[in-house]
């Protein structure tokens, strides 16, 4: 059996994961990510009561009891980078014999819902909006570090993408948890989320700094596969349900749309949009 290096697996003085400071009893099997650390206590805030608290970086973890439901949420900051350390350290607390620094036998699986929020790329999806994401649309380039299958349908969507928008790199494109869609499906409307690297040019935005492709927004508006259309733009998605599916746990997405591109415009209370989010995950978890 293989044993992690301390290099590899690294581990802080009290035997927790390195970024996020956590042991195996810190976490449950029902996870809610967050981007927004301070959306981490709009979560909490619901629970009957709170066991655990650990602040490190921008990694905060609460868990605790909601209705008779042990539930851990956890910020992980903004795009994919942190997505990856927050999935790859989450898995190694169900996984990994943290003291003996061997993968464990018998494999663990998780629950991971992401709320965040997003940006409208469709004109007839209004602010306000809640949209849970059938599949994530990858425009970073992380996952070429990673080996990862792809259905047919899923590579076809890709090679198009690429096509239609002149990249020099082929996206990926993932399918969320089945699962967790059945639970989350009627209360939400269902999209096709892309996530991008960056806020500003990835997304279209042009201030004082010339964009490459000044059409990107409107092409990718305007993608159709077979009746695929893409929804909306965010920066975590698609990483999460990659390493979801690489790693074996169940991921869903469902974003508030703060935003719509193609009108311009924005939503001017965003907090009522998305503490409804968050009371139909907490109840459907």
């Amino acid at each position: 059996m293989n044993k992690f290096s301390e290099a590899d697996l690294i581990l802080n003085k009290d035997g927790s994961v390195y970024h996020l400071n956590l042991k195996p009893e810190h976490v449950s099997e029902n996870i809610i990510v967050v981007g927004d650390p301070g959306r981490v206590y709009r979560i909490s805030k619901h629970f009957n009561n709170i066991e655990f608290e650990m602040n490190k970086r921008e990694f905060i973890t609460h868990t605790g009891t909601f209705k008779n439901k042990r539930i851990t949420v956890l910020s992980t900051g903004m795009g994919v980078d942190n997505i990856e350390i927050a999935m790859i350290e989450l898995d190694a607390l169900f996984n990994i014999d943290l003291k003996k620094r061997v993968a464990k036998t018998k494999k663990k699986s998780f629950n991971v819902i992401r709320i965040g929020t997003s940006g409208a790329i469709q004109e007839d999806l209004k602010v306000g909006s809640q949209v849970v994401a059938e599949y994530g649309i990858g425009m970073d380039n992380l996952m070429l570090y990673y080996e990862l299958d792809h259905s047919e349908h899923e590579l076809e969507i890709s090679e198009k993408l690429q096509h239609n928008l002149d990249l020099s790199f082929t996206p990926y494109v993932v399918k969320g948890s089945e699962r967790l869609m059945e639970k989350m499906r009627d209360s939400f409307i269902i999209g096709n989320t892309v996530t991008t690297p960056g806020f500003y040019a990835p997304q279209g935005r042009q201030l004082r700094i010339n964009v490459r492709n000044p059409k990107f927004l409107n092409q990718i508006t305007h993608f159709n596969h077979n009746g695929f259309w893409l929804t909306n733009f965010e920066m975590e998605t698609s990483m999460l349900y990659a390493l979801a599916r690489l790693l074996g746990h169940q991921a869903l997405s469902i974003n508030a749309i703060l935003g719509n591109r193609v009108k311009g415009t924005f939503l001017k209370n965003p907090y009522k949009t998305i503490d409804s989010i968050i009371l139909k995950v907490l109840d459907r978890i």
